[in-house]
C-alpha cells in the first residue's frame, strides 16, 4: 500500500495517477463508504469527517495490498475552536499514522512536489 498526504490542492491526485499509472475507473471517492475493490482511495479524510459527524469511531477500510491512499493533511494551521473540527484533525492524524506504519511508501506533496518520507 502506498500513502500520499499533503495539504489541499497540492497535486496529490495528479501525482498518484502519473506515478501509479491509475485510470479514472480505478479511483474511489467517498460516498457513504469507499469502493475498496478499486485501487485508489481518494481523500480518506472525508470518511473520517463522516464518522466524527455521526459520533462514531473511524475504522480504516480493508485495503488491497496494492492500494494507493490519498489523504489531505488537515492537521496543519490554526487549531479550530469547534470541538468536532478538532476531533476530526485528531482522528485524521491517527488514521494517517496507522496507514504510514503499514505503507510500503509514504509521500508528502507540497506545491506539486513529491517528498518521499518512507
Amino acid at each position: 500500500m502506498d500513502l500520499i498526504i499533503g495539504g489541499a490542492y497540492q497535486g496529490k491526485l495528479r501525482y498518484a495517477m502519473e506515478r501509479f499509472h491509475l485510470a479514472p475507473e480505478e479511483l474511489s471517492y467517498y460516498d457513504h463508504g469507499f469502493d475498496t475493490s478499486r485501487r485508489c482511495i481518494c481523500y480518506l479524510e472525508q470518511a473520517v469527517w463522516a464518522a466524527v459527524e455521526a459520533g462514531e469511531p473511524f475504522v480504516l477500510p480493508k485495503l488491497r495490498p496494492d492500494a494507493v491512499v490519498l489523504c489531505t493533511d488537515v492537521s496543519c494551521g490554526v487549531v479550530p475552536v469547534d470541538k468536532k473540527q478538532r476531533l476530526w484533525r485528531e482522528e485524521a492524524g491517527r488514521a494517517m499514522c496507522a496507514l504510514a506504519r503499514e505503507a510500503d511508501s509514504v509521500t508528502r506533496m507540497f506545491c506539486g512536489l513529491p517528498l518521499r518520507l518512507k
